[in-house]
Protein backbone atom coordinates (compact mmCIF):
# COMPACT_ATOMS: atom_id res chain seq x y z
CA UNK A 1 0.00 0.00 0.00
CA UNK A 2 1.10 3.62 -0.71
CA UNK A 3 1.32 6.14 2.10
CA UNK A 4 2.17 9.50 1.77
CA UNK A 5 3.26 10.95 -1.39
CA UNK A 6 3.66 7.78 -2.90
CA UNK A 7 5.97 6.05 -0.46
CA UNK A 8 5.24 2.71 0.82
CA UNK A 9 3.25 3.09 4.30
CA UNK A 10 6.04 1.20 6.31
CA UNK A 11 8.58 4.04 5.10
CA UNK A 12 6.82 6.55 6.40
CA UNK A 13 6.08 5.01 9.11
CA UNK A 14 9.63 4.17 9.80
CA UNK A 15 10.67 8.38 8.77
CA UNK A 16 8.08 9.17 11.72
CA UNK A 17 9.67 7.11 14.31
CA UNK A 18 13.09 8.19 13.34
CA UNK A 19 12.07 11.95 13.53
CA UNK A 20 10.56 11.43 16.82
CA UNK A 21 13.59 9.53 18.18
CA UNK A 22 15.66 12.68 16.79
CA UNK A 23 13.21 15.47 19.15
CA UNK A 24 13.30 12.73 21.89
CA UNK A 25 17.35 13.33 21.80
CA UNK A 26 17.43 16.96 21.13
CA UNK A 27 14.79 17.35 23.79
CA UNK A 28 16.69 15.53 26.39
CA UNK A 29 20.05 17.04 25.43
CA UNK A 30 18.18 20.77 26.00
CA UNK A 31 17.11 19.44 29.21
CA UNK A 32 20.69 18.86 30.67
CA UNK A 33 22.10 21.94 29.25
CA UNK A 34 19.39 23.79 30.95
CA UNK A 35 20.66 22.28 34.14
CA UNK A 36 17.76 20.58 34.51
CA UNK A 37 17.76 17.19 37.01
CA UNK A 38 16.81 14.15 35.43
CA UNK A 39 17.52 10.29 36.34
CA UNK A 40 20.90 8.70 35.72
CA UNK A 41 21.71 6.38 32.86
CA UNK A 42 22.90 3.14 31.82
CA UNK A 43 25.37 3.34 29.42
CA UNK A 44 26.33 0.01 27.68
CA UNK A 45 29.01 -2.10 29.86
CA UNK A 46 29.50 0.75 32.57
CA UNK A 47 28.13 0.11 35.96
CA UNK A 48 26.14 3.01 36.71
CA UNK A 49 27.25 5.00 39.94
CA UNK A 50 25.16 5.58 43.18
CA UNK A 51 26.62 7.85 45.96
CA UNK A 52 25.98 8.07 49.11
CA UNK A 53 26.31 11.09 50.91
CA UNK A 54 24.37 12.52 54.12
CA UNK A 55 22.15 9.31 54.43
CA UNK A 56 20.54 9.67 50.93
CA UNK A 57 21.17 8.22 47.52
CA UNK A 58 22.85 10.12 44.72
CA UNK A 59 20.90 10.60 42.36
CA UNK A 60 18.17 9.12 44.06
CA UNK A 61 16.81 7.83 40.67
CA UNK A 62 18.83 5.52 37.87
CA UNK A 63 17.06 4.39 34.35
CA UNK A 64 18.15 0.94 32.90
CA UNK A 65 17.38 -0.40 29.65
CA UNK A 66 14.72 -3.13 30.06
CA UNK A 67 15.95 -6.87 29.54
CA UNK A 68 19.60 -5.92 29.87
CA UNK A 69 21.59 -7.28 32.59
CA UNK A 70 23.24 -3.87 34.67
CA UNK A 71 25.72 -3.08 37.37
CA UNK A 72 25.18 -0.55 39.78
CA UNK A 73 28.50 0.63 41.88
CA UNK A 74 27.72 2.25 45.22
CA UNK A 75 30.05 4.08 46.80
CA UNK A 76 29.81 5.65 50.34
CA UNK A 77 30.93 9.20 51.16
CA UNK A 78 29.20 9.13 54.10
CA UNK A 79 31.20 8.63 57.60
CA UNK A 80 29.08 5.43 58.45
CA UNK A 81 28.08 2.40 57.13
CA UNK A 82 25.39 1.67 55.21
CA UNK A 83 23.31 -0.94 53.79
CA UNK A 84 21.88 -1.35 50.19
CA UNK A 85 18.40 -2.77 50.78
CA UNK A 86 15.89 -3.89 48.15
CA UNK A 87 13.13 -6.25 48.23
CA UNK A 88 11.63 -5.66 44.74
CA UNK A 89 15.53 -6.51 43.50
CA UNK A 90 16.44 -8.99 45.58
CA UNK A 91 19.69 -7.23 46.25
CA UNK A 92 21.34 -6.81 49.94
CA UNK A 93 24.98 -5.01 50.84
CA UNK A 94 26.80 -3.51 53.47
CA UNK A 95 28.42 -0.46 52.45
CA UNK A 96 31.14 0.81 54.77
CA UNK A 97 32.55 4.39 54.67
CA UNK A 98 34.85 5.26 52.09
CA UNK A 99 34.34 2.58 50.40
CA UNK A 100 32.24 0.66 46.92
CA UNK A 101 30.50 -1.93 46.50
CA UNK A 102 28.75 -3.61 43.07
CA UNK A 103 25.49 -4.63 42.90
CA UNK A 104 24.97 -6.94 39.93
CA UNK A 105 21.00 -6.45 38.57
CA UNK A 106 19.33 -9.12 36.44
CA UNK A 107 17.90 -7.94 33.17
CA UNK A 108 14.63 -6.50 34.44
CA UNK A 109 11.12 -6.57 33.29
CA UNK A 110 10.00 -2.50 32.38
CA UNK A 111 8.92 -1.03 35.61
CA UNK A 112 10.00 0.84 38.94
CA UNK A 113 11.95 -1.17 41.10
CA UNK A 114 12.57 0.64 45.31
CA UNK A 115 15.65 0.59 47.35
CA UNK A 116 16.29 1.97 50.17
CA UNK A 117 19.08 2.03 52.87
CA UNK A 118 18.86 -0.64 55.58
CA UNK A 119 20.32 1.89 58.40
CA UNK A 120 18.50 5.35 57.52
CA UNK A 121 15.11 4.01 55.53
CA UNK A 122 13.83 7.16 55.90
CA UNK A 123 16.45 9.47 54.27
CA UNK A 124 18.15 6.80 52.11
CA UNK A 125 15.34 5.86 49.89
CA UNK A 126 15.90 5.20 45.67
CA UNK A 127 14.58 4.13 42.67
CA UNK A 128 15.26 1.68 39.70
CA UNK A 129 13.45 2.21 36.30
CA UNK A 130 13.51 -0.42 33.97
CA UNK A 131 12.62 1.46 30.60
Amino acid sequence: MQGTRGAPRAAVRASTGATRAAALLVIGGLAGLAGLPHPAAARADEPIEVRIRDHRFVPDTVEVPAGRKTRLLVINEGVDPEEFDSTDLNREKVVRPGSRVTIFLPPLAPGEYRFYGDFHPDTAQGRVIAK
